[in-house]
């Protein structure tokens, strides 16, 4: 359901909630290596993602990638839409063009219900929430 582009999207993001803010940038080359991802290829989701708003950047000699308190209140499903598109979050599993709720393929019915409360998730959670989560080591990421 998820590319790899997607996970090492949502990677440097938190990566950014939990090591910048206005007042602390980080430079691409000192995200790539804590997440294990090529410089030019996050640099590129990067740029992505500030285009569209969902991490903050600034250019010079103290620029560079940090979130802001309207960042971090974004839902990670913002991340996904804007590295793969809405319709990979939505297509069928096992990519047939034709497959919806009247001509369902064979696993659309049985992931019907688990795809809709994911995404309802990936609405509901925001990107301070995971970071924090982090924080408090509910959950984890090799930083």
């Amino acid at each position: 359901m998820l590319s790899n582009s997607s996970k090492y999207a949502v990677k440097a993001v938190l990566f950014l909630a939990l090591h910048s803010n206005e007042d602390c940038k980080i430079m691409v080359k000192d995200i790539s290596e804590p997440i294990n991802v090529p410089q030019a290829y996050i640099a590129k989701l990067l740029q992505e993602l500030s285009r569209a708003n969902i991490i903050s950047s600034t250019r010079g000699p103290k620029g560079g990638f940090y979130l802001s308190e309207t960042n971090k209140a974004q839902p990670i499903i913002n991340i996904l839409k804007v590295i793969d598109g809405e319709k990979r979050l939505t297509s069928c599993m096992l990519s047939l063009d034709m497959c919806n709720e009247k001509k369902p393929c064979p696993l659309h019915n049985i992931l019907s219900t688990s795809r809709t409360t994911i995404l309802e998730n990936l609405r509901k959670k925001t990107i301070k929430e995971l970071s924090e989560d982090v924080k408090k080591g509910n959950s984890f990421l090799p930083l």
